[in-house]
């Protein structure tokens, strides 16, 4: 069947996820538990890609090899939680032969919009994060987050009544606080590999910004950063904060006061001049960030050398 990455299909309800997967229908209508070992993806969707309507968490291992996901291939042996938020590209792609377990949930936005978490779920970075930058438990945090997915399910199976929305809402709101407590332990615990990623952001700032040619393309963006070291631009932000206490964007900025400190001082160029040679397009806007982060303007910086 043709490939249909570039065409990604629209699922609108849960239920027409469901359907797709030849799932029986869901319990409830805005929010469903699948146990993964049920999912089947055929032939004809092996290279589909979809855009979902809902939110989608899911806790997944494999047991016979790898599992095509997202854009490229992960080793789920490990087992991974994996986030995604509605609208976000799903591209999945399973190895002859590969099967996995746990669980996946799903919930529509309108589920929880008229609770807190429908306006605090827009903190939580990992739902932008790639799929290899899953969420890898330990067995006890795997035991939390398989307790609350229990929790969901059994409350699915009980009769519903006028208090199920309240209480779904609640396992979920804590399933993705542990889930953002647990990331913010993989960071540390993965420090090797953090702090390598934080050595490629150093020497990728450095090679942008002694470099003319790519500052006349304008300032570094978050996003080319990330894809200079192959990683979402929601991991890197929250990888750094985590590591430095700094998100990518004021990383991006320390590194361009830095360098302008060095024009300051060690050449004659005016302040307009600078500006230019660090790619803004106006004088004005590179001013304006440099008294931001050092309460001085960049001549009164430069006087105060003398």
């Amino acid at each position: 069947m043709e490939n249909k990455k570039n065409n990604p299909a629209k699922i609108s309800s849960i239920s027409q996820f469901h359907d797709l997967l030849r799932l029986p229908k869901p319990l409830h209508p805005m929010v469903s538990l699948v146990d993964n070992t049920q999912l089947v993806v055929n032939e004809d969707l092996a290279n589909y890609a979809f855009l979902l309507d809902f939110y989608k968490v899911s806790y997944k291992f494999s047991t016979n090899g790898k599992m095509g996901y997202g854009q490229g291939y992960y080793d789920f042996n490990e087992g991974g939680l994996m986030f995604s938020s509605p609208n976000q590209l799903i591209f999945t792609e399973n190895e002859e032969g590969a099967e996995y377990g746990g669980y996946t949930l799903l919930f529509h936005p309108d589920f929880i919009r008229n609770y807190p978490l429908g306006k605090s779920i827009k903190k939580y970075g990992f739902f932008s994060y790639d799929t290899n930058e899953a969420l890898h438990l330990s067995d006890s945090e795997k035991t939390t987050i398989l307790g609350l997915l229990n929790s969901i399910e059994n409350e699915l199976h009980t009769a519903i009544d006028e208090m199920s929305q309240d209480v779904i809402v609640s396992y979920i709101d804590v399933l993705l606080n542990y889930s953002n407590r647990f990331y913010k332990r993989q960071f540390i615990t993965r420090k090797t590999i953090s702090n390598d990623l934080l050595l490629k952001v150093e020497d990728t700032l450095n090679d942008y910004f002694n470099n003319a040619e790519t500052l006349k393309r304008g300032l570094p963006t978050v996003d080319f950063l990330a894809s200079q070291i192959n990683v979402s631009s929601h991991y890197l932000s929250d990888m750094l904060r985590n590591l430095t206490g700094q998100n990518a964007q004021q990383h991006i900025h320390s590194k361009l006061i830095e360098k302008s400190k060095d024009f300051l001082m060690t050449t004659n160029l005016s302040v307009a001049e600078i500006a230019y040679q660090l790619g803004f397009e106006y004088p004005q806007s590179f001013s304006k960030l440099f008294k931001k982060k050092t309460s001085l303007t960049p001549l009164e910086f430069k006087n105060s050398l003398n």
